[in-house]
């Protein structure tokens, strides 16, 4: 019997908090939702705690756990950024990801004060170039520009990333962090890369353009801070883990890196204002994927994600909404065999002031093989009567290869793959 295909509808940000505004729901709980609902009805639920209960992760950590990742195996965001732009990445160097950012002095700190614009970005674009590269106590520090004041840091020397980040995230809350070393081993390389850090602030801050700046009233531009280290690592390639090869189709450089790093196929498809039309394409593509004998697809949507960050409540129930309305192609023959899951990387409720939260995210799986429950409807109230229960994002992978019949039998070890979840399909035949 052929292998049934796996389909991943993953809804970035989709983890939601209570509203009073809608009556105590979420947005998944309030919007209308049909196609949603009607997979619920027919598939299983749970809620999926990506790394952990009321742990609020990044959506570089969270993908990575839910394709199969281990911490120890991972990257960093930074590589993730490099990769996704095609540049060139050494695992013998260490990476982080730099951020121009206006700066004012208090108490003897600098405080972040904002960040550059669009409307910056030929300025930032011209700092960049004047602070690219610099040697600092034998590492040297370049960086590629990225856009608006955005760049990739590449450290080169015998360095190490285990180090704290400079950049604050809130810029209301915190200063301008120091480097700091997790192990002893980065204390040269954070030692570095604050004085590196000490000596663009001198430097950025007499420069012509943030002088311009200056005195035609803008902030200048006078402080680069640092966050996602990390370094290329060797892990165990998406088909040796899974047993299945697999095509990951986004718009983000930081998707298209990670897609790089695991060995899965990467198609860009990028976000317009037109989100209904932006996810249907996906599923267009993903169907002619499943017609070409593809196992696994992944679909990621940036829509919800981006509705949760303007802070208004009815922009996630429109965003589930118009998403709701392309997944009619669902019931189009190509996905007719396959087993499809819908859920989220993260919750990033609509609240002020929060990043992302550590609320759980709806999880609906169904396909030939899944077992109903009693759930008809989608949402975080419903999912949590699914027979799925209380998932972790290392559970995803493990699940979605046992709907589909491929779960690697525990006690046995046909490959010399680290951590092997799925059936092998490549494997060493003795010789006579």
């Amino acid at each position: 019997m052929p292998m049934s295909a796996i389909v991943v509808l993953l809804l970035d940000g989709l983890g939601d908090r209570a509203y009073p505004e809608l009556g105590g729901r979420t947005a998944s709980e309030a919007a209308h939702i049909p196609h949603l609902d009607a997979l619920a009805a027919r598939g299983a639920s749970g809620l999926l705690h990506p790394l952990g209960r009321g742990r609020a992760p990044s959506s570089d950590v969270a993908h990575w756990a839910i394709l199969g990742g281990h911490p120890e195996e991972f990257p960093g965001r930074a590589v993730f950024e490099a990769l996704g732009r095609s540049q060139r990445v050494d695992p013998a160097d260490v990476y982080a990801y730099a951020a121009l950012r206006s700066a004012e002095y208090r108490d003897g700190a600098l405080w972040v004060t904002g960040r550059a614009r669009h409307e910056d970005a030929a300025d930032a674009a011209q700092l960049l170039e004047f602070v690219a590269h610099r040697e600092v106590d034998g590492f040297d520090f370049d960086l590629t520009d990225v856009t608006r004041g955005e760049a990739v840091l590449q450290i080169g020397g015998d360095g190490c990333d285990a180090v704290t980040d400079s950049d604050p995230f809130f810029p209301s809350l915190h200063p301008v962090l120091q480097p700091i070393p997790l192990t002893p081993a980065a204390a040269g390389t954070a030692a570095a890369a604050t004085r590196w850090t000490q000596a663009l602030v001198r430097e950025l801050r007499f420069h012509p353009v943030n002088q311009a700046r200056s005195l035609g009233g803008l902030p200048p531009l006078n402080v680069l801070t640092l966050k996602w280290w990390g370094r290329l690592r060797s892990i165990p390639p998406f088909r040796a883990r899974h047993g299945l090869d697999g095509v990951l189709i986004a718009a983000s450089p930081f998707l298209a890196g990670l897609a790089k790093v695991l060995g899965l196929g990467f198609i860009p498809i990028p976000d317009r204002e037109d989100l209904e039309a932006a996810y249907g394409e996906r599923l267009d593509v993903a169907a002619g994927l499943l017609r070409d004998g593809v196992k696994f697809v992944f679909c990621h949507s940036k829509s919800v994600d981006d509705a949760g960050h303007t802070k208004d409540v009815q922009n996630r129930v429109a965003a589930l909404e118009n998403l709701d309305t392309v997944l009619d192609r669902l019931d189009r023959p190509e996905f007719s065999g396959a087993t499809v899951l819908v859920t989220g990387d993260h919750a990033t409720p609509a609240v002020a002031g929060l990043i992302h939260s550590g609320d759980p995210v709806p999880f609906v799986l169904a396909g030939p093989a899944v077992r109903p429950d009693q759930v008809a409807a989608f949402g975080e109230r419903q999912c949590e009567q699914g027979r799925l229960g209380h998932l972790l994002g290392s559970d995803v992978m493990p699940v979605l290869l046992d709907a589909v019949d491929r779960s690697l039998f525990l006690g046995s070890r046909p490959t010399d793959t680290t951590r092997p979840v799925g059936l092998p399909v490549d494997v060493v035949p003795l010789r006579p």
